[in-house]
């Protein structure tokens, strides 16, 4: 296990989205044939932003770059506006045009699907592993979809939504607590650990406790995140407010 963890701590959750947005055009412009792992929600959002500036100022390309994200809802088609696909057609795939054939979400709809689902570590070893990783963290530790309890040998599974994840997830459904799913399709932890890189971003009050739980408290399955301590190259990019019962020093901090 690491003894320290590399921590970048912003003013603003701006600033901070900025900051990996600069990491994965870094990434992007020394391998231009990336695999990047991708994630969705609110903490996305202004880094997504940011890589899109990249493309269109011309300091990078994701023409050969592959990506796949880290999880689904089981059964919601890809025009459905409450999907994860349908978001990064609105934050990323289309504001940058890129080619359908280049980017992959996990299997979500069939009667197989509990078989079908670890299919998707072979789609990813199939072009070569994930090369940069982006995570958000759930207010209870999760990572991608992988609730407190995920054995940290997991790979991509259907998972049962916590209420405290459907009810963090909400406001997407228009505080409509009936059509929150209550699974999805998520790589495991184990898939995640096999990321070469893993940048973690964490942003607003709400996430403070979990990212001292994940990086200051027991390596544990209940606590999903803390699993991180164990790879190799993870980087914490979080705004003050995220970060505040943390103690940086140097950029990074004892765990």
């Amino acid at each position: 296990m690491r003894e320290v963890m590399d921590l970048e701590v912003f003013a603003t959750a701006e600033e901070a989205g900025a900051r990996v947005a600069d990491l994965a055009a870094q990434q992007v412009e020394n391998f231009p044939r990336s695999v990047l792992g991708l994630a969705t929600g609110s903490t996305p959002i202004p880094i997504y932003e940011g890589i899109v500036r990249h493309v269109r100022a011309g300091r990078i390309t994701l023409a050969q770059v592959t990506t796949f994200n880290l999880d689904e809802y089981v059964g919601l088609g890809p025009d459905d506006p409450h999907s994860f696909a349908f978001y990064m057609r609105q934050h990323l795939f289309g504001p940058l045009a890129l080619n359908p054939a280049q980017t992959f979400m996990p299997p979500n709809q069939g009667p197989d699907l509990k078989t079908r689902a670890p299919s998707y570590d072979r789609l990813i070893e199939g072009r070569g592993g994930i090369d940069w990783q982006l995570l958000g963290i759930g207010r209870n530790g999760h990572i991608g979809f992988n609730e407190p309890g995920t054995p940290f040998d997991s790979e991509t599974h259907i998972a049962a939504l916590s209420d405290s994840t459907r009810r963090a997830n909400a406001p997407w459904f228009d505080n409509d607590w009936d059509r929150v799913p209550r699974q999805a399709v998520t790589m495991g932890l184990a898939t995640i650990m096999r990321s070469r890189a893993i940048v973690l971003a964490a942003f607003g009050e709400d996430k403070a406790d979990a990212l001292a739980q994940a990086f200051r408290g027991p390596l544990t399955p209940e606590v999903p995140a803390s699993v991180l301590r164990s790879h190799p190259s993870v980087v914490v990019i979080a705004d003050r407010a995220a970060a505040r019962l943390l103690a940086p020093s140097r950029g990074a901090y004892p765990v």
